[in-house]
């Protein structure tokens, strides 16, 4: 995978668990370096917005305590457009290198696509043998787990079975509403992936 990642001008990283991971992260990312990022449970797993704050770094945190839905939205915006580095986790990648992220706000798909650098974190449960089984991840399990844990109003919260077919406003608040495959990046050095030895978020 790490070939993969490398033949579409991604640099991938393996790092043996979660530990391993967020050393790696704060190796890469400067001690004076802004971060943006997407909400992950992954992420938090790792604790690595804790660890990078705690280290100095200015953190665009849209899901701290006592924002209101402008300041939230406002820190989704910044993190994507202006900070250093963007961090986020696919909902699904392929042994072939193709990663898979869903978004409903759309931050998650600006930061990922536009950032200055970015730097995805994958367990290996996110492996999917092919593009269309990544797909199927991201949108079949991944998801449902998410809006469950966010407590979204979606059929899927409910019993964990996708119903893309009925899932529309205004009855449902559908978070499947961007799908973004990275296939490569063109920018030499700007995108990082992270591949840990074990099972992390959804």
């Amino acid at each position: 995978m790490i070939n993969n990642l490398r033949a579409r001008n991604i640099r991938g990283f393996y790092c043996k668990d979660k530990e391993a991971a967020a050393a790696k992260i704060l190796e890469l990312i400067p001690a004076d370096a802004s971060i943006g990022g997407s909400g992950s449970k992954t992420l938090e797993e790792l604790m690595i917005l804790k660890k990078l704050e705690e280290r100095g770094n200015k953190i665009f945190n849209q899901n701290r305590p006592g924002l209101t839905r402008e300041e939230s939205l406002k820190l989704r915006r910044q993190g994507a457009q202006e900070a250093d580095f963007y961090l986020s986790s696919p909902n699904a990648v392929a042994e072939s290198g193709e990663l898979v992220f869903f978004s409903a706000f759309g931050n998650r798909s600006a930061g990922i696509s536009y950032a200055n650098k970015v730097i995805a974190v994958c367990g290996i449960n996110k492996i999917a043998v092919n593009l269309e089984e990544a797909v199927k991840r991201a949108r079949q399990y991944a998801t449902p787990l998410n809006c469950k844990r966010l407590d979204w109003n979606t059929p899927c919260a409910k019993d964990g079975v996708c119903k893309e077919e009925i899932c529309r406003f205004p009855e449902y608040k559908r978070m499947c509403c961007q799908i973004l495959i990275i296939e490569a990046e063109a920018i030499e050095d700007r995108f990082k992936v992270i591949l840990v030895g074990e099972s992390l978020g959804y």
